[in-house]
């Protein structure tokens, strides 16, 4: 029975109307992964070395023992955001005469196989051939990776739990915070090093197979617990329901006084609070305000009292929103479009809605950016003036970018390595979002100092502002312009 559901998905694959273009998009993804596990092997032969640089004259083993927590940490974090869920294939498979318990086996050991599986075994094999081998003998390299690699796998079958019962609530992101806090927060201050406080297992397990046997427990345990919980929830209206009443009715009230525009605002929200898509982009605009921590307080850019490199975190930090769902600007309504065009004034109020929100969330980044003022008041102007150029200026420009040629996408996809949506234009963007700014700050700053340079910055992002219904207009008449032709691909790629 398990061959057979292999089976049906392989067909399902292949007699996909888009199979030539998913068979494109698999190709880029399988050498995009293999690119990047041929890294983490490189990483992996060389990790004695880059060891024995970061910690001269400590004992390899002791120190990666003290660090392997925050392996587990980053794992759990780039597991959150990019490993994918078998709640679509379940769908997919409920209706057929199959025992649940099977299609359950099936779904979970599937998504077992994928590259993040072996990140653990690439990384650390190598190391322990080389090192602790030499040690320890074969035992110890059994007991060490075994205990390593179970926890990693572990991982697996936990987060496909966490994210199907956690994903979407208040509770998930908390959990997330927490993490991320703990993976560097603490050790950077000094508080508490986590790394110190575990490494008494992994120093065990190299002389004993009792971790390694706690491991496999909780291995089989994890896997248990996603399989009990998928089996429990595996009807359709369990796997959809939350997500159709969750923040059905969350809206932004001060839209309202904008009339049609804000009615579009606020629709535009729910449609980001109820897609995966569209939730993980906003999820990641509020991980990316901690981005100015990893320049802000850096020794490298220290030797000038406004260095240029801080620009562009302002630029990222306060319009992070509006480059992330900005760039796919029309893709999000490629399911209703027609709606808008058939209504009277519907296109330039879907248009102005979209600008209506993208100013407010960014008018909330910068609002939460203000605490890095801590670092120096420098930090709380530039992040103000790059406001103001984001939404004077640079938004415009990502805008008219978007409007090149869009391409439809399926909101429930997450985000994560799901090119729908995406053209050339999303990729041309990078552009003016890295250069437009240098372009007016630079000049300013070498002929007159680096607050002249802001002044620049800041003094054409006010004119954007003022000028803001004539620059809204280009994009508005661009997109009456094309409505049709926009309309009909979208229909005809569906």
């Amino acid at each position: 029975m398990i061959f057979e559901l292999i089976r049906l998905q392989w067909l399902k694959s292949f007699r996909s109307t888009s199979f030539a273009k998913s068979a494109a998009v698999t190709a880029l993804l399988i050498f995009l992964a293999l690119l990047l596990l041929s890294y983490v092997l490189l990483a992996g032969l060389f990790l004695d070395e880059i060891i024995g640089k970061l910690a001269d004259g400590q004992e390899p083993i002791s120190v990666l023992n003290n660090w392997l927590i925050y392996f587990f940490l980053a794992e759990f974090m780039y597991r959150y955001f990019i490993q994918k869920l078998p709640v679509i294939e379940l769908e997919s498979l409920l209706h057929l005469p199959i025992g649940k318990r099977k299609i359950m086996h099936m779904l979970l050991g599937r998504s077992f196989f994928s590259p993040m599986s072996l990140i653990a075994l690439l990384l650390f094999v190598p190391f322990g051939l080389i090192r602790v081998a030499e040690m320890y003998g074969a035992s110890g390299v059994l007991g060490w990776l075994g205990t390593i690699v179970l926890l990693s796998w572990s991982l697996h079958w936990f987060m496909l739990w966490f994210k199907q019962r956690f994903e979407d609530s208040f509770l998930g992101l908390v959990v997330v915070f927490l993490v991320l806090i703990l993976g560097g927060g603490l050790s950077y201050s000094g508080w508490f090093n986590v790394g110190e406080a575990l490494a008494p297992v992994f120093n065990l397990a190299l002389s004993s197979w009792i971790p390694m046997l706690g491991c496999l427990i909780l291995f089989v345990g994890t896997y248990y617990l996603a399989y009990i919980f998928y089996l429990n929830h595996a009807y359709l209206e369990d796997l959809t329901e939350e997500e159709e009443v969750r923040f059905a009715n969350q809206s932004f009230g001060f839209f309202a006084r904008f009339g049609m525009a804000g009615e579009i605002a606020n629709l535009e929200w729910k449609l980001i609070i109820r897609h995966k898509k569209s939730r993980t982009y906003l999820m990641l605009s509020a991980f990316f305000l901690l981005y100015g921590l990893i320049f802000y307080t850096n020794p490298l850019y220290q030797d000038a009292d406004i260095h240029a490199i801080f620009i562009f975190v302002g630029v990222f930090i306060t319009g992070i929103f509006t480059i992330q769902y900005g760039q796919v600007f029309l893709s999000w309504n490629s399911a209703n479009l027609d709606f808008f065009i058939n209504r009277k004034n519907g296109v330039e109020a879907l248009v102005r809605g979209k600008y209506l929100l993208f100013i407010a969330i960014s008018c909330l980044c910068f609002v939460l950016s203000v605490p890095y003022a801590y670092f120096g008041w420098k930090f709380l102007l530039i992040h103000f003036v790059t406001f103001l150029f984001n939404i004077g200026i640079l938004m415009h420009v990502i805008i008219y970018l978007a409007l090149w040629k869009p391409k439809p996408m399926d909101l429930n996809k997450g985000a994560m390595f799901n090119y729908e949506g995406v053209g050339a234009a999303q990729f041309l963007m990078i552009i003016p979002m890295m250069v437009l700014p240098y372009v007016i700050y630079l000049p300013f700053s070498f002929l007159v100092s680096d607050y002249a340079g802001l002044a620049a910055l800041g003094v054409m992002g006010a004119f954007g502002i003022i000028f803001f219904k004539k620059l809204t207009a280009i994009n508005i008449n661009r997109l009456l312009e094309q409505r049709y032709e926009i309309s009909s691909s979208f229909r005809q790629e569906v």
